[in-house]
């Protein structure tokens, strides 16, 4: 595979940051930026694959239950330390 050298412009303080990070890996600068874009490229495939997948299952008229959602919600409530999530799960009740 090739390579391509490119120029990006950057704050100092990030360039200075970045170089920390390389150094405390005992890594180039060039292998710490490869690896985050590596890591930016992966995501953002994944998450354009997810919502394509979200939008065809709306498509095809999947979706949670209300049942379903009120275990999700429930669920992050606990999680929460008993942080009230009551407007989410009432949010029909406007209606």
């Amino acid at each position: 595979m090739g390579t391509e050298a490119f120029t990006v412009r950057i704050e100092s303080r990030k360039v200075k940051q970045l170089d920390q990070l390389a150094k405390q890996q005992d890594k180039s600068r060039n292998y710490m930026v490869n690896q985050a874009i590596d890591q930016l490229l992966n995501l953002q495939a994944w998450q354009i694959e997810r919502t394509k997948a979200g939008i065809k299952a709306a498509d095809e008229g999947r979706f949670a239950s209300d049942t379903d959602m009120g275990r999700i919600f429930n669920r992050y409530e606990d999680n929460l330390g008993g942080t009230d999530l009551g407007f989410i799960k009432n949010i029909d009740d406007n209606d």
